[in-house]
């Protein structure tokens, strides 16, 4: 009897430990699964068409994304923030910086080589001699948490309160391309020896490469105010650009950028043709206005945002054309600026109604993330 109350005893024992393992490794095992790098594609994102990654900014004009999946975005006051998992976790000022109608802090890119050298370019207006106002391209290294050892890339790009293009971005040949405006002058967009109204193409220490077809920075001209830049899969560079203003607004383009071209401005607009000048590969017409900004590809898509338009808009490019044209979130969140493919595969974009042609809405300005597939 006592053998057999001590066997029972016994087998107890082990089916109790047995369970207590194999709990305690379930329970160690749901505790630790992998993290998924910051910025996190939460549920809301994957099974819905937006999330808002940041709120609470001062017209945010672009985005860099780091590595880890955070992100430095440029205010056009002249601070970087930057953001970690929706949280400003530091901010850089530039106080070189003149804010003055469309003029500030914009463009912000990464070196290729970012991850080894910390190199980060910008774009900025700021005031000269004279009370001149300019625009200038400036490199940084991004050391700790501060930036350090200011460059001087390009610099007197015409400046103005408005039409002072910036954006900036590498191109898949690893060189420094700056879209620039005609600083509320026309009559330079055609002339080849200044930078307003013009693409620039620079190496990254503000070389000239020897292949530019002026001898100087200009890559292309005949531009009113550019503010898209993006690669299609094949190479091919794409841009966003304003056409007239004011009453008589509208004749926005997106254009392909071909190395020494003239884009037209001011001597035609919209439909308008003339020999020795590149016609838009799709045009908004003298009724309808876009106010182009960020632009960004996905696959086949040539995504970018409407200012005064309040879209997103979507063109489909098939062999150099457009052939279809979409719009998104019409009105549903004011001023569309920044428009970027993050590391994720989600496309982010910003708000700009605190720039004082919107009207700002609960939290703004924001960086929202889109799931495309949702569109």
């Amino acid at each position: 009897m006592i053998r057999s109350i001590f066997i029972i005893l016994m087998v107890g024992t082990i089916l109790a430990v047995t369970f207590i393992l194999w709990a305690t490794k379930s329970i160690l095992k749901s505790n630790n699964k992998p993290s998924i790098p910051s910025p996190s594609v939460s549920i809301s994102t994957q099974n819905q068409k937006t999330e808002i990654v940041a709120q609470n900014l001062e017209v945010p004009w672009a985005i860099a994304f780091l590595s880890d999946g955070s992100m430095l975005v440029t205010e056009r006051a002249g601070r970087i923030r930057h953001i970690e998992d929706g949280k400003i976790t530091n901010t850089f000022t530039i106080e070189q910086v003149l804010e003055i109608g469309e003029g500030g802090l914009q463009g912000i890119t990464l070196h290729p080589y970012f991850e080894s050298n910390k190199y980060l370019y910008v774009y900025y207006t700021y005031r000269s001699e004279g009370n001149n106002t300019f625009n200038r391209v400036a490199r940084y290294k991004l050391e700790s948490k501060s930036l350090v050892d200011e460059k001087i890339i390009v610099d007197r790009i015409p400046g103005a309160s408005n039409h002072d293009g910036g954006r900036i971005k590498f191109g898949p040949d690893g060189l420094l391309y700056i879209g620039t405006g005609d600083a509320q002058n026309p009559s330079q967009a055609q002339d080849t020896k200044t930078l307003g109204g013009k693409i620039l193409r620079v190496n990254d220490d503000g070389k000239i490469p020897a292949d530019n077809p002026f001898g100087n920075a200009v890559y292309s001209y005949g531009h009113r105010n550019v503010q898209g830049l993006a690669w299609d899969s094949s190479g091919n560079l794409w841009s966003t650009e304003h056409g007239r203003s004011g009453v008589a607004s509208g004749y926005d383009e997106i254009n392909l950028i071909e190395k020494g071209k003239n884009y037209g401005w001011a001597d035609i607009e919209g439909a308008e043709t003339q020999t020795g000048i590149e016609s838009p590969k799709r045009q908004s017409g003298a009724t309808t206005t876009w106010a182009p900004a960020g632009a960004a590809f996905i696959n086949n898509s040539f995504f970018f945002g409407g200012l005064r338009g309040q879209t997103l808009y979507e063109a489909i490019i098939d062999g150099g054309k457009v052939t279809d044209f979409k719009e998104h979130f019409k009105g549903e969140y004011g001023r569309i600026r920044e428009v970027i493919l993050g590391p994720d595969n989600f496309l982010y974009i910003t708000t700009s109604n605190r720039d004082g042609r919107g009207l700002p809405q609960n939290n703004d300005d924001k960086i929202m993330r889109i799931n495309i597939d949702k569109l």
